[in-house]
């Protein structure tokens, strides 16, 4: 089969331009990414909306769908550490998207949680533009919502602005492509499932799941306001129960905020982490005899105000010693932050993974099974795009203040207790390093005054609001939106808010929305890491701190303030019933393709060995294994990159012999928590895969094989050609 390159043919401005990337690469942004952490165009015809039967009743129509979203699975950077070093090399569980429709007889709106880092500007206006020429104006910007998990084990590459097109080795297409194609497909199938049903929610707290991350932050919030809480992490899980008619299960929508980092920052593997476990049970228990991936019922765990929450609940220690660093710094005696980490519960990330998982499932599923509080009432949406670098807040009776352009500060380089950054950065600096300072001056110029006065106590470390080359460094134009049904109220932040952050913001919007109108009594979640990502929302009070959310706080001082007077703004609106009067605000730009360069690797030929074949096996299985066990082989293979798109597919399978009908039975697939698919990179174009089967306990005794799948280059006179592979490991057997 043939496969377009995800690269193009260079033009002059473009050589130009990879002359600058590489530079940046290079010398300047190679140290910001150590330190920083933290299908084709579908042209068929619109569908028309169904079902064309109206829902009785109370009832609305419910629509659920769930696609592949995992994206090319080697050299490509992982988005969330911004480690240079931590490219994917293999699958640890597959990414998906889950969509969610909900619609009345007039209006309709969707929320997507995406098995995801987060949502890029670049990422919603492809999914809106293939929407659009799907099905018109039926799922637009006021009505979609897109939210991202959060996980740090994800493809990067689906950013259109400088910094994060740095950090990811440029803009890489079979990347995004995945992900809108993802995304869309998951919409399209909620679409094509709506049908008569009803909705509840519940809420209930999950204990042992989350630690604050930034405590010495938190306590400088008024003590007043944190009085009114027993805890310095929101512990509340919210779940959405949705029901056909018959009181069949649909789906489970839910937001709990954590970070998924329970994968630390070694970790090679494409990885939905924590909340996509959680996911991953529910939905395993519900599809019961369904591979995962596949199967009617949706579970989704989506983000919420995660910014300052972490799931390694043993809290930071030096590495070195043992001893804690939970102090302002997060810095240790010996060593200083670069020691200082935080672990999670479990004597490994996997381990720490699974437990953090099955905690949040546990609790969503008793929820889900008691849920009695039946959402009603009208949808709604509201959206609007506005310049967040020019905002004028209103801060009392008498004073004012004002967003600024985006910077980043010198703690941001520290990065956290789940990641450090390196060098000789720490937490909590309210001061310049004259080093670095100049450095920064030499190379990309020194902020300017306005900036450095209206991000105070901020010391900048890279003003990036005046960083415009080749492309703006980051944005200015933000989505913010809420969408409303009945009842509830999701409010859709353009980033990470910290725990008072959601917590100022959840109590605003509730106030304007049942103050005004005929509402009623609303409950509000925060939905993180939706539409556009602006790195962190820390309060006015936390930012004093400086740790490393305030550091990436990048408007500025005020910037909860801001965001809070415009959701309050759009939750009037809603109340008011005057969405229609909302002006629709400055457009954000959408950079030509020729703009956006993808720096990864060319991928040469792939070689075999001398005397050997793409999907021989290299290192064999053992004759017998036990449950607890893990079997391994290893087979000579191409580089996955040259898989094109392996949606809905899998590069392995481990399958059972059945003895009454004389065939192999897929028990596991790459989606399986039970496998792990590691690919290495050899010299002159040689690689292998090896693939590891966890047993389970439940494993039935029998007859195992283990098969890879896979696409190879090869160059056939002046043409590349891509072709199929496959290999299987000898029989083995499972005993008790």
């Amino acid at each position: 089969m043939s496969r377009k390159s995800c690269c193009h043919t260079f033009t002059a401005l473009e050589g130009v331009l990879m002359v600058l990337f590489v530079l940046m690469t290079g010398v300047t942004v190679g140290f910001v990414i150590v330190m920083a952490i933290s299908r084709s165009s579908d042209t068929t015809e619109p569908e028309q909306p169904k079902p064309s039967e109206n829902p009785p009743g109370r009832s609305y129509l419910i629509g659920v769908g769930r696609a592949d979203c995992t994206g090319p699975v080697a050299e490509v950077p992982l988005m969330g550490y911004a480690s240079p070093d931590q490219t994917a090399g293999g699958i640890h569980t597959r990414l998906y998207s889950r969509a969610f429709i909900v619609a009345n007889n007039t209006e309709r709106v969707v929320f997507v949680s995406a098995d995801i880092g987060m949502v890029s500007q670049r990422l919603r206006l492809e999914v809106l533009k293939k929407l659009q020429t799907k099905y018109g104006d039926l799922y637009r910007q006021e009505n979609v919502v897109l939210s991202g998990t959060h996980t740090h084990s994800g493809p990067g590459g689906y950013f259109q602005y400088t910094l994060f097109i740095i950090t990811s080795k440029g803009y890489i297409k079979p990347s995004i492509d995945a992900i809108v194609n993802g995304i869309v497909t998951s919409i399209d199938i909620a679409h094509g499932n709506l049908k008569a049903g009803r909705i509840f929610l519940n809420k209930g707290e999950v204990e042992n799941s989350n630690l604050n991350r930034s405590p010495h932050s938190y306590l400088n919030n008024p003590e007043e306001e944190r009085r009114k809480y027993k805890s310095n992490t929101d512990k509340e899980l919210v779940v959405l129960k949705m029901v056909d008619l018959d009181g069949n299960g649909l789906g489970m929508l839910s937001w709990f905020a954590v970070h998924p980092v329970s994968m630390n920052n070694t970790n090679r593997m494409v990885s939905s982490d924590n909340m996509g476990y959680a996911s991953y049970l529910f939905e395993q228990e519900k599809n019961a005899g369904f591979l995962p991936g596949q199967g009617p019922f949706v579970a989704a765990f989506s983000s919420s105000n995660l910014g300052d929450v972490s799931p390694n609940i043993k809290g930071p220690h030096c590495i070195n010693t043992g001893e804690s660093c939970d102090n302002i710094n997060s810095s240790c005696p010996i060593g200083g932050s670069n020691m200082c980490m935080a672990m999670g519960p479990g004597a490994d990330m996997f381990e720490s993974t699974k437990i953090i998982g099955e905690t949040i499932f546990n609790k969503a599923k008793e929820l889900y099974r008691t849920a009695q509080q039946e959402v009603t009432g009208p949808l709604n949406g509201a959206h609007q795009w506005v310049n967040m670098t020019n905002v004028t807040v209103k801060l009392n009776a008498t004073h004012t203040g004002k967003t600024c352009k985006p910077a980043l500060g010198h703690s941001f380089a520290a990065g956290t207790i789940d990641g450090v950054g390196g060098l000789n950065f720490t937490q909590g600096s309210v001061e310049g390093d004259p080093f670095w300072d100049g450095i920064r001056d030499a190379l990309l110029g020194s902020p300017s005054n306005e900036t450095q006065d209206c991000h105070h106590p901020k010391p900048i470390l890279f003003s990036t609001g005046e960083m415009n080359v080749p492309l703006p460094w980051h944005p200015a134009i933000v989505d913010v939106q809420i969408i409303t049904i009945g009842s509830l109220a999701i409010v859709a932040i353009p980033g990470e808010f910290t725990t008072m952050a959601g917590r100022r913001m959840r109590e605003a919007v509730k106030n304007e929305l049942e103050s005004r109108g005929s509402l009623g009594q609303m409950e509000v979640v925060i939905a993180g890491l939706c539409n556009i990502y602006t790195h962190y929302i820390t309060t006015y009070e936390e930012y004093q701190i400086q740790r490393y959310e305030a550091a990436s706080n990048i408007y500025g001082p005020h910037s909860l303030s801001a965001y809070i007077q415009l959701f309050s703004g759009l939750a009037r609106a809603i109340a008011e019933n005057k969405v229609a009067d909302l002006p629709k605000g400055p457009e954000p730009p959408f950079f030509n393709n020729s703009q956006l360069i993808s720096l990864l690797p060319f991928i040469p030929e792939d070689k075999t060995p001398l005397n050997t074949s793409f999907g021989d096996v290299l290192i064999q299985t053992l004759q017998s294994y036990k449950r607890g066990d893990v079997v391994e082989v290893t087979f000579v293979s191409g580089n996955p990159r040259n898989s094109a798109d392996m949606a809905e597919k899998t590069f392995l399978t481990v399958e059972k012999y059945e003895n009454m009908t004389n065939s192999w039975n897929v028990v596991h697939t790459d989606a399986s928590w039970e496998t792990r698919f590691h690919w290495v990179k050899g010299t002159a174009g040689l690689s292998n895969v090896t693939v590891e089967w966890h047993v389970p306990s439940s494993a039935p005794p029998g007859t195992y094989r283990i098969q890879h799948f896979g696409y190879y280059k090869e160059r056939q006179n002046f043409n590349v050609i891509i072709k199929p592979y496959e290999g299987s490991s000898g029989s083995f057997e499972i005993y008790n």
